[in-house]
C-alpha cells in the first residue's frame, strides 16, 4: 500500500488535543441576556452571573478580586493577568473572604465567582474570550486542556523543585515524561500558528501560558526548549505582552532544573490609590528562625541534589553501554534539495514528461517556468485577443504596481504587496478578462541622490558640486543602468505575473513628459503657486523632504543623541527655563524651551488673554538680553495657562505654531539658520556657530547675564530625516506649493458618494480627517536628481518694469520649453521677447508628484493612447494603509484635476508586516528579512553578513544580530515561493497588522510536499492510459465518498470565488487548505486504495473520474497564491481537450455555476461515518494500538442506523485502520472491549482481549491502585486534622486539595480501566 502522500504536513491534534471531537464536555454556550445557570470549564460547581457583558463592566468596577499572595501561584498571576485586559479593573482585597478558596471575585451585589478560569473568563472583554461562536468554542476547549491535561504534568514536573511534593525518582520522571508529551503536542500545533486561537492573544493563551509558567521557570532546560522551538517562541511571545509583563515582570526562563528554596509569600500585586491592581512591592522580611530553618533546608536540598547527580552517572554509564549493544536508528531524512538538471534553454517548455522526484523541492519545481511564462506573452492583455479596443464582455482589470525605489530591494513587505497583488491578477486572468498588471520604478529623488554621492565619495573622493550637475545626473543614470534592475529580478522571483513589456520608469520621457505637462497646467490654473514658509528641512541633504521621511523620535526624558556633523552627541529631551526682562521696569517674564538657541530668533513673548498674572502686561515689551530688539508681549489663545509659567517665547521663522502667531500678530521673522544649520541674522559671538555648539553657548550667556531659571527633563518628539539622520529644523524657504483646499473636498466627496471605495472600511476616518482638514502641499525639492521644475524667474530688461523677488509669484512663469516661458513672459509685462531674460529653478519636484500621476501617465498622458482609453481608469489599488495619504491620496485628487476621472475604482489597504514579536522591522533589530532569503534559505552566517555590508553603526550591527541569532539560531531554511506566497496570503487581516513568523512559512513547505506526494500517488492510480471525460459532470454511479469529496470541492470552489470577490486572502487559503489535506488527503484517497486494489472496474472508473476531478479543479484554486508548484502539477496530469489552454495560468478559474454538486446528504452521513472513524483513533491510541488491527463492534441505537453503518463499513474500517467492523443492534457485545460514545446514536467497542496481556495490565494497576490509596489515606488524614486550617500555609493547603482531587480522578479511573480488563480474563 503506498502512503507517500501521508508525509507529514501539519501539526496533528493527539487524544489531548482540543481538535479531538469525541464526545467530551469542554463547556457550554456563553451567551446569556438574564442571570443565568452556567457552567465554565474547570469549575465543578455552577455559580450565578450576568453575562451580557455591559452588565459584567458595571459589576467589574465594582467588584473585589482576592488573589494568593504567593508568587508562584499560577492560578493567581492567571486572574490577575486577566484583569489587565479588564476595562475597568476591579479592586484588589486583602485577606480570604470567608469560606471561599483563591482566586476568587466577589462582585458587588455579594455573589462569589470562584476558580481561576470562571474569574479569568468573566474579568476578559469579549476579544479575548471569543467574538464569535466557533472562535469562542475553541477558546474554551482550550480552557479545559489547560485545566484538565495541563495544569497535572505541570505541576507534577515543578512541585517537587519546590519543594511542594515529595515524590522518588520514578515518579519525578514520570512526571516530567508527561510533561514533554504536553508539549510536544502544544508544539506541533504551534508550528504554523502565533497564537493558539486565531492571529491575536486569547483568554486561552492567557490559561495555557499561566499553567506553563512553573514549567519555563524550573523544569525546562535550555537543551529542552531548543527541541520545542515553537512552543518556547510562542511562551516568549505572550510573556512579553505588555499585560503580561504589568503583572509577571521580566519571567527568568530555567538554566538548570535543580531544587529551589520556597519563595516568600509576597502579594503579586497591589491596589492602587483608586484601589485597582497594579504590580506590588516586595515581601516584608525575613525573622532569623526562618533564616535558619532555610539554611538546614538548603543543606538537605544540596546533599539530595549530590545523590541525585550520582544516580543520574550512573544511568548515563548503563544507557552507553545499552546504546553499544543495540543497532542505531537513522535519523529522520529532511526534506532535501533537488535540482531540475535538464538542459532547457530560457523560454522553453520545461521538461515534465521525466519521473517526479520523490519529494517536493522548490529549486527544482521553481525552474525554467518562468521564463517560458513570459515568452509564451500570458502576461500581456493581449494574449488571447486580436484587438484590445474591441469590448471583452468578460471585463477589463487593470491595477498598476505601487513603484518601488529604483535604490530599493524587496522586503518582506513588499513581499506581502506582490502577494496579494499576483494572486488578485492571476484570478481575474483565469476568469478571462483583460487584464494588466503594470510594472515601473520610482526614481526616488532623495534616496538615490545620496547612494550615489556616497559612492563618488567612496571611490572618487568627489562630491555632487566638484562634478557639476549635469556630470553628477550623469553618474547617477549609469548608476541606474548598472544596479537599478535588482528589484525587478526579485520580482520575477516571486513569481509576480507583470506585462514587463509595458515597464515603466518615473524619470523615462514618457513619464517626464506628463509631469511637466501637470505642472505647467495646474500653473497656470493657479493651482500651483510660489510662496515663503516653513519647510522640513534637513542641513545635511540641504533639502527640504516631506512628512513621511521624518521619523519622529520619542523621549521620555534628557537624551543625548548622535547627530551629523558633530563629534559629541548632542542633549535632547529637556526644558530650559529664563527670563526676559521687562521693559522700564524691574519686573521679568519666564519662558521655556527645548531649543534654547531659537532665542536668537525670538520676536515676541505670548501670554493667554484671559490669564490674571499677564493682563497688567498689556501693550509692554521686554528686552532681548543680547541685541538691541524690542519684542512685544502679545495675548494669543493657543497658548496653554496650564503649562509652565503661562508665557511662551515666539520664534516665527523656526516653529510652526509661532509660525502662525507671527502671521496673526505681524511679528518679525527672522532667520537664524543658512542652509547648512550655521547661525545667521545673530550678534557675536553666536555669528557663524553651528546650532547645537550655539545651544551650549546661548545656556552659558543667559547664565552669565543671570537669566538662567532651571532645566528639567522633559519628555517630546524629535524629527530626524529618515534619510540622513540628522535633526529636522523648521525653515523658512520660497518653495512650489499645490492649493489642495478642492482637490482634497472632491476626493472626500469621491468615497461620500460611493464613486471610490476604500477597502476595510476602518481607514474612512483616516481618509476624510485628512481631506476634510487637508493644507497646501509643498512640491519644491532642493536637489539635482529628479523632474526639474519647468518654472522660470523672469527678469525684464526694461526701466518701466520694477524689479521682481524670488518670492513674487508674479515674477515667474511656467513653460514645456525655454521659448514658451519667454512668450509667456512677454506678454504677460507687455515686452518683446528680446527684453526677457529668464533664470529656471534649480530645484527638482517632490517623488510624490511624479507617483501621484503614475496611474495615467503609464499609459502616455496627456496623449490619448490605446493603452489610456482602455485601461484608464484602472479597476484597484492595492497597498499598504501606511502610504494612504502620501500616495493614494494624491493619485486620486491629480486624477480627478487633470483628467476628469478617479484613476481607480477600490483601493484595497492590506496591514504592516511585523515580526513574529509584533516589532516594527527595524535593520537594527536584525528582523528586515529579504523575501529572497526566505525562498532560498540562509545560514545564520550569511544573515551576520549582510549587517556588517549594512550602513549600520557597530553597536547597531551587534545588537542585530543578537536579534537574529535568538530569532533564527540556525539561519532560515530553504522555504520556496510558492510557500512564502501562500503565508504572506494566509496571514493577511484586513485592517490589523501581521505579526510574521518565518518559521510558520516553512509549515507551507511541507504542505506543497504534501500536495507533491498526492498528485504523484494518484497519477499512479489513474494510470497511464487514463483519458479524461471532455467535462466534468456527474454519473450518477459515484460512491457515498465520491459524492462527498464532490460537495466539498464545490464548497471550496465557492469559498475561493467569494474570498477573492471581498478581498478575503485568509478565507481563500483556509478553503484551499483545508480541502486537500483534510479531505482529498486524510480522507478520499485513503478510501482509494481498497478501490484501485480491488476487482470493480466501474467503481474503479468512476473514482478515477472523480480524482482526476479533484486534482485539476484543486490545482486551479490554487494556481492565483502557489503558481510555480501549481503549474508543475498541472502540466503532468492529461488534458479533457487537445484545445485546452498552454498553461494553468490562464486557464478557467474554477466558477460555482459550473462546479454545483454540494450534496448535505453526502455531507451529513459522511460527518456521520467521520465521528465513528475519531472515536475509534482516539480508543486506539489510548491502548497504543499503533500498528494491530483490532476488530470493532458498532452498537447502533435503531435499525436505521445498523443500515447505514452496515453501508459504510469498509471507509470505516479503511480509515481507522480496524479489522472487522460489525453493525449490532439488540446483539450483545464481545467481552474484553474498550467503550466510546461516537454519538447519540452509536457506541464504539473495540475489542482488546487477545491484543493486550490482561493479567499483566491488572497486575500493574493493582499496583498503581494501591499507591494512590495509601496518598489518598494519608492526605486526609493530614487535612482532617484540627489544627490543619490555623497552622498550614493558604498555599500548602490548596496544594493538597489540589493532590488530593487528582488522586482521587487518578483513582477513579485505575478502577475502570481493572473492570474493563477482568472483562477479557
Amino acid at each position: 500500500t503506498d502512503t507517500s502522500y501521508r508525509q507529514s504536513a501539519r501539526p496533528v491534534f493527539g487524544r489531548r488535543g482540543p481538535e479531538r471531537k469525541s464526545p467530551v464536555h469542554v463547556g457550554i454556550s456563553y451567551e446569556f441576556h438574564q442571570t443565568t445557570v452556567c457552567s465554565i470549564p474547570g469549575v465543578e460547581t455552577a455559580v450565578i452571573l450576568p453575562c451580557a457583558k455591559s452588565v459584567a463592566s458595571r459589576r467589574i468596577s465594582m467588584a473585589t478580586l482576592y488573589v494568593s499572595p504567593h508568587s508562584d501561584d499560577f492560578r493567581s498571576q492567571l486572574v490577575l493577568i486577566a484583569a489587565q485586559f479588564s476595562a475597568p479593573k476591579p479592586a484588589l482585597g486583602k485577606g480570604v473572604p470567608s469560606g471561599q478558596g483563591l482566586p476568587c471575585l466577589v462582585l458587588s451585589d455579594g455573589l462569589v465567582l470562584s476558580g481561576a478560569l470562571a474569574v479569568a473568563w468573566y474579568l476578559c472583554p469579549e476579544r479575548l474570550t471569543g467574538m464569535e461562536l466557533k472562535e469562542a468554542s475553541l477558546i474554551r476547549q482550550w480552557l479545559s486542556f489547560a485545566e484538565n491535561e495541563v495544569t497535572p504534568v505541570a505541576c507534577g514536573a515543578a512541585f517537587p523543585l519546590l519543594g511542594v511534593l515529595n515524590t522518588n525518582n520514578q515518579t519525578a520522571d514520570r512526571a516530567r515524561s508527561e510533561l514533554r508529551k504536553v508539549l510536544g503536542f502544544l508544539d506541533a500545533h504551534l508550528k504554523l500558528r502565533t497564537f493558539l486561537v486565531g492571529e491575536r492573544v486569547t483568554l486561552a493563551d492567557v490559561a495555557v501560558a499561566s499553567t506553563l509558567l512553573l514549567p519555563f521557570k524550573y523544569v525546562l532546560e535550555p537543551g529542552l526548549r531548543k527541541s520545542l522551538m515553537n512552543v518556547t517562541r510562542w511562551f516568549e511571545t505572550c510573556v512579553n505582552q505588555p499585560q503580561f509583563r504589568q503583572v509577571l515582570g521580566k519571567v527568568a526562563l530555567c538554566e538548570k532544573a535543580v531544587p529551589v528554596q520556597p519563595k516568600p509569600s509576597s502579594a503579586p500585586a497591589a491596589p492602587t490609590s483608586s484601589g485597582h491592581v497594579q504590580p506590588s512591592a516586595a515581601a516584608p522580611p525575613k525573622t532569623e528562625a526562618q533564616l535558619k530553618k532555610e539554611a538546614k533546608k538548603k543543606e538537605k536540598l544540596e546533599k539530595f541534589q549530590q545523590k541525585k547527580d550520582m544516580e543520574q552517572k550512573k544511568q548515563q554509564q548503563q544507557a552507553q553501554t545499552e546504546k553499544k549493544n543495540k543497532p542505531e536508528k537513522k535519523e529522520k531524512k529532511d526534506l532535501g534539495v533537488i535540482t531540475y538538471d535538464i538542459p532547457t534553454p530560457p523560454g522553453e517548455k520545461k521538461d515534465v514528461k521525466c519521473p517526479m522526484p520523490d519529494s517536493y523541492s522548490p529549486q527544482y519545481v521553481e525552474a525554467a517556468w518562468y521564463p517560458w511564462w513570459e515568452k509564451q506573452s500570458f502576461f500581456k492583455p493581449e494574449y488571447g485577443r486580436k484587438d484590445l479596443s474591441q469590448p471583452n464582455p468578460k471585463g477589463v482589470f487593470m491595477m498598476c504596481i505601487p513603484p518601488p525605489n529604483v535604490t530599493g530591494s524587496l522586503h518582506l513587505g513588499h513581499a506581502l504587496t506582490n502577494s496579494i497583488q499576483d494572486s488578485l491578477t492571476r484570478w481575474h486572468r483565469m476568469r478571462g478578462e483583460t487584464t494588466l498588471w503594470n510594472p515601473g520604478c520610482d526614481h526616488a529623488g532623495i534616496a538615490t541622490q545620496v547612494v550615489v554621492e556616497k559612492k563618488l565619495w567612496k571611490e572618487q573622493g568627489k562630491n555632487r558640486h566638484d562634478l557639476g550637475r549635469d556630470a553628477f545626473i550623469a553618474e547617477v543614470w549609469k548608476w541606474k543602468n548598472e544596479k537599478g534592475d535588482r528589484i525587478y529580478h526579485q520580482l520575477r522571483k516571486l513569481g509576480s505575473s507583470l506585462d514587463w513589456e509595458r515597464a515603466c520608469f518615473t524619470m523615462d520621457p514618457k513619464l517626464s513628459y506628463a509631469v511637466q505637462e501637470a505642472f505647467v497646467r495646474m500653473h497656470e490654473e493657479g493651482v500651483i503657486y510660489r510662496s515663503k514658509r516653513l519647510v522640513n528641512w534637513s542641513c545635511t541633504l540641504n533639502s527640504a523632504i516631506s512628512d513621511i521621511e521624518v521619523d519622529k523620535k520619542e523621549l521620555t526624558g534628557r537624551t543625548l543623541l548622535p547627530v551629523p556633523g558633530y563629534k559629541e552627541k548632542v542633549e535632547f529631551g529637556v526644558l530650559v527655563s529664563f527670563a526676559y526682562k521687562i521693559e522700564g521696569s524691574d519686573e521679568e517674564v519666564v519662558v521655556a524651551t527645548t531649543r534654547i538657541e531659537t532665542m536668537l530668533g525670538d520676536t515676541a513673548v505670548a501670554v493667554h488673554p484671559e490669564d490674571p498674572r499677564y493682563q497688567h502686561l498689556k501693550g509692554k515689551t521686554v528686552h532681548h538680553p543680547f541685541c538691541d530688539r524690542k519684542m512685544p508681549i502679545v495675548f494669543d489663545d493657543f497658548v496653554d495657562m496650564s503649562f509652565g509659567t503661562g508665557a511662551v517665547k515666539i520664534t516665527p521663522a523656526h516653529d510652526h505654531n509661532d509660525y502662525e502667531v507671527g502671521l496673526r500678530h505681524d511679528l518679525g521673522f527672522i532667520n537664524i539658520l543658512d542652509d547648512n544649520g550655521l547661525l545667521i541674522n545673530v550678534p557675536p559671538p553666536f555669528l557663524g556657530m553651528k546650532r547645537f555648539d550655539a545651544r551650549k553657548s546661548v545656556l552659558q550667556a543667559l547664565k552669565d547675564r543671570g537669566l538662567f531659571k532651571e532645566t528639567k527633563d522633559n519628555p517630546m518628539v524629535v524629527p530626524v530625516c529618515s534619510r540622513s539622520k540628522d535633526v529636522v529644523e523648521p525653515l523658512m524657504k520660497p518653495q512650489w506649493y499645490v492649493d489642495c483646499s478642492e482637490m482634497g473636498r472632491q476626493a472626500a466627496q469621491a468615497v461620500r458618494s460611493g464613486e471610490l471605495k476604500i477597502i476595510p472600511e476602518t481607514h474612512l476616518k483616516t481618509w476624510f480627517n485628512w481631506m476634510d482638514n487637508i493644507r497646501d502641499w509643498c512640491i519644491s525639492r532642493q536637489l539635482w536628481w529628479g523632474h526639474r521644475i519647468p518654472a522660470y524667474f523672469v527678469t525684464v530688461n526694461d526701466p518701466s518694469v520694477p524689479a521682481g523677488e524670488d518670492t513674487d509669484g508674479k515674477y515667474w512663469v511656467s513653460g514645456r520649453t525655454e521659448e514658451e516661458a519667454r512668450e509667456k513672459a512677454a506678454s504677460l509685462f507687455g515686452v518683446s521677447a528680446d527684453k526677457i531674460s529668464l533664470r529656471q529653478d534649480e530645484d527638482v519636484l517632490d517623488t510624490w508628484f511624479s507617483s501621484g500621476i503614475f496611474p495615467f501617465s503609464i499609459f502616455g498622458w496627456p496623449n490619448e493612447t490605446q493603452d489610456l482609453q482602455v485601461f484608464y481608469p484602472g479597476t484597484l489599488l492595492e497597498t499598504g494603509h501606511d502610504i494612504l495619504f502620501f500616495w493614494v491620496a494624491r493619485m486620486v485628487m491629480m486624477g480627478l484635476k487633470l483628467t476628469g476621472k478617479l484613476p481607480f475604482k477600490e483601493v484595497y489597504l492590506h496591514a504592516v508586516v511585523r515580526d513574529a514579536h509584533g516589532r516594527k522591522m527595524s535593520k537594527s533589530l536584525g528582523n528586515v528579512i529579504d523575501p529572497l532569503d526566505v525562498v532560498t534559505g540562509i545560514t545564520l552566517e550569511g544573515l551576520h553578513a549582510q549587517l556588517v555590508e549594512s550602513n549600520l553603526d557597530p553597536l547597531e550591527v551587534e545588537r542585530a544580530k543578537q536579534g537574529q541569532k535568538s530569532d533564527y539560531p540556525s539561519g532560515i531554511p530553504e522555504c520556496g515561493t510558492d510557500a512564502l506566497r501562500f503565508a504572506l496570503c494566509a496571514y493577511t487581516s484586513q485592517g490589523r497588522d501581521i505579526n510574521l513568523d518565518v518559521n510558520r512559512i516553512l509549515g507551507y513547505r511541507y504542505f506543497c510536499n504534501k500536495l507533491w506526494n498526492a498528485t504523484k500517488f494518484a497519477i499512479r492510480g489513474l494510470g497511464d492510459d487514463f483519458k479524461p471525460k471532455e467535462r466534468a459532470q456527474l454519473s450518477g454511479q459515484e460512491s457515498l465518498v465520491d459524492r462527498w469529496i464532490l460537495s466539498r470541492l464545490c464548497h471550496a470552489v465557492e469559498l475561493c470565488d467569494s474570498g477573492f470577490k471581498s478581498y478575503d486572502f485568509p478565507a481563500v487559503t483556509t478553503a484551499i487548505y483545508n480541502f486537500w489535506l483534510y479531505e482529498l488527503c486524510d480522507v478520499y484517497l485513503e478510501c482509494l486504495k481498497p478501490v484501485f486494489a480491488g476487482s470493480d472496474t466501474v467503481a474503479m472508473a468512476v473514482s478515477r473520474e472523480t480524482l482526476y476531478t479533484c486534482l485539476d479543479v484543486g490545482l486551479r484554486l490554487l494556481s492565483p497564491i502557489m503558481p510555480f508548484v501549481s503549474e508543475e502539477l498541472f502540466q503532468r496530469l492529461p488534458r479533457r481537450s487537445a484545445q485546452a489552454p498552454l498553461s494553468i495560468c490562464v486557464t478557467p478559474y474554477p466558477e460555482a455555476t459550473e462546479f454545483c454538486w454540494r450534496s448535505e446528504e453526502a455531507d451529513g452521513q459522511m460527518e456521520f461515518v467521520m465521528t465513528i472513524v475519531r472515536t475509534i483513533r482516539s480508543l486506539r491510541a489510548d491502548y497504543n494500538l499503533t500498528k494491530t488491527k483490532a476488530d470493532c463492534y458498532l452498537q447502533c441505537l435503531d435499525q436505521n442506523t445498523a443500515t447505514m453503518v452496515q453501508l459504510y463499513c469498509p471507509q470505516i474500517q479503511t480509515l481507522s485502520s480496524s479489522g472487522a467492523v460489525v453493525a449490532l443492534t439488540t446483539q450483545p457485545v464481545p467481552e474484553g472491549c474498550a467503550v466510546a460514545i461516537a454519538s447519540d446514536k452509536c457506541t464504539v467497542n473495540l475489542v482488546l482481549k487477545g491484543l493486550i496481556d490482561a493479567e499483566k495490565e491488572i497486575a500493574k494497576l493493582s499496583t498503581k491502585r494501591g499507591e494512590l490509596q495509601k496518598q489518598i489515606e494519608k492526605l486526609q488524614e493530614r487535612m482532617g486534622k484540627s489544627d490543619y486550617r490555623e497552622k498550614v500555609p493558604q498555599k500548602v493547603q490548596e496544594g493538597d486539595a489540589e493532590k488530593l482531587k487528582q488522586s482521587q480522578t487518578e483513582l477513579q479511573k485505575v478502577h475502570e480501566a481493572i473492570e474493563n480488563f477482568k472483562k477479557m480474563l
